[in-house]
């Protein structure tokens, strides 16, 4: 479909009634491979492309898509939107202004990864696989290698047209261990929004024994005394956290319906004076989002600095209840969904303080640190989170000392935040292949992180 004609088709948008439209296009190729105790079990891969219009009225706005390609099938996608569109009653407000952009992005990249060999691809899996079997002790091992090229257009009758082309790669593994009745399973993974040069600059087969390695050590420790610690956290275990506890509170759709901690505090102190927290669309390690799929361009958004609340994530409809500019946050799933608030990649920023300064001055605490995370629970209305953070280290007399397994740590994210006492100059922002954020009913790439981070109270169980 050129380019022509969808802006022929847009402009027939007026003429059924629409105040405003846009049309998405997409293309996006996935693969994954997946190999288990030193064998093959999958190779998956799949090709999603299509259309999405997006229509509004003086009441509601509507939405339609279609996979076919043809002009029939693309006016009647229109129409469709229109339908429902006009199917609603209730007022809205227009859309906020934003610039109008015309432009073309595409990642640099040396090396296609879906244009890679299978035979390639299967080789770096299985041998990262038979790699982390490191001994007796270890009991299972599954290695997952992921690949995608990811191709978006969109034009508005307002006379945008922004095309961004991107790829993630990245590879996952998890050994399971056993040692004295003890079972323990430690998984991680790296990816990077780049090509398949990614995958052949690391040493992948050390990657997967490393683990291996602490996930035996991990099932011969003890699990840590249950208690509220001072605690020094990883970039990335804090990055989450962060992601899931705080920014999503920080979404303009979400405060604005009154089911975020976050609502009417704007100029509130939340954290610390050490505590400044961006939302940025390109970053070094992060998910590639230099404009969001709304046509608007991402740049870098301050929603803490120094401690106090400076505003929300918006898209064009949350910006325009708020009376507000877009900060670039409309985001979609798929050319199947519309855009809804969502972030790109959300960071703490970094100050001053060596990592060994984080901990010089704890008597006893806990370094968590990173690999092994499994996950776990936020509430954004209330604030509240509990996550799986895999084996850390006790802290003793401001030193690094024995390993624990099976740890959990909780909390209300904004008396964490204002907890935190010191923040490290280090800065590490990661993306992954193997998972997305979910909102809504739809799932997003996003990148967060941030530097090693000291808060003086956090709440540490055993699993």
């Amino acid at each position: 479909m050129k380019e022509q004609e969808l802006r022929k088709i847009l402009d027939k948008a007026a003429g059924l009634g629409a105040s405003y439209a846009d049309v998405r296009y997409q293309c996006h190729d996935s693969e994954t491979i997946t190999v288990e105790n030193r064998t093959l079990k999958s190779y998956s891969s799949r090709r999603l492309s299509g259309f999405g219009f997006r229509v509004t009225t003086e009441r509601a706005t509507g939405y339609a898509s279609t996979s076919n390609s043809d002009l029939e099938s693309l006016e009647n996608t229109l129409r469709n939107a229109m339908k429902a569109a006009k199917s609603f009653r209730s007022q809205r407000k227009p859309f906020t202004k934003t610039e109008v952009n015309k432009t073309e992005i595409k990642l640099s990249t040396k090396t296609d990864p879906v244009a890679v060999s299978p035979e390639e691809k299967v080789s770096v899996a299985l041998d990262a696989n038979k790699a982390a079997w490191v001994g007796d002790e270890i009991k299972s091992t599954i290695t997952r290698l992921a690949l995608s090229s990811d191709s978006r257009l969109f034009m508005s009758t307002e006379g945008a047209k922004v095309r961004v082309k991107t790829a993630l790669v990245g590879l996952a593994h998890e050994s399971v261990a056993k040692a004295n009745g003890a079972m323990e399973k430690v998984g991680y993974s790296e990816s990077m929004c780049a090509g398949f040069e990614f995958i052949k600059s690391k040493d992948w087969n050390s990657f997967a024994a490393d683990l291996s390695r602490l996930a035996v050590e991990a099932a011969h420790s003890r699990t840590p005394a249950p208690g509220t610690y001072p605690a020094v956290i990883h970039p990335e275990v804090f990055g989450v956290v962060l992601h899931e506890a705080f920014g999503h509170a920080s979404e303009g759709d979400l405060v604005f319906t009154g089911e975020s901690v976050l609502h009417n505090r704007v100029g509130d102190r939340l954290a610390s004076e050490a505590v400044t927290i961006i939302d940025e669309g390109s970053v070094k390690g992060g998910y590639f989002c230099p404009f969001d799929d709304e046509g608007t361009k991402k740049g870098r958004t301050v929603i803490v600095k120094d401690g106090l609340l400076k505003g929300y994530l918006h898209d064009r409809n949350s910006a325009s209840e708020f009376s507000v500019e877009s900060t670039g946050n409309g985001r979609a799933q798929d050319f199947e969904n519309v855009p809804i608030v969502r972030q790109t990649n959300i960071y703490l920023q970094p100050r001053h303080h060596k990592f060994e300064e984080l901990i010089e001055d704890i008597d006893s605490g806990i370094y968590v640190m990173g690999r092994g995370w499994t996950g776990g629970q936020v509430e954004p209305g209330m604030g509240t989170f509990t996550f799986g953070v895999g084996p850390s280290k006790v802290i003793r007399k401001g030193e690094l000392a024995e390993t624990v397994r099976g740890v959990v740590i909780s909390g209300s994210i904004l008396d964490t935040l204002k907890t935190v006492d010191a923040v490290g100059n280090d800065l590490k922002i990661v993306t992954s292949a193997f998972g997305a954020c979910g909102k809504g009913g739809q799932r997003a790439s996003v990148g967060l992180g941030g530097p090693h981070v000291r808060v003086r109270e956090m709440t540490v169980g055993g699993r």
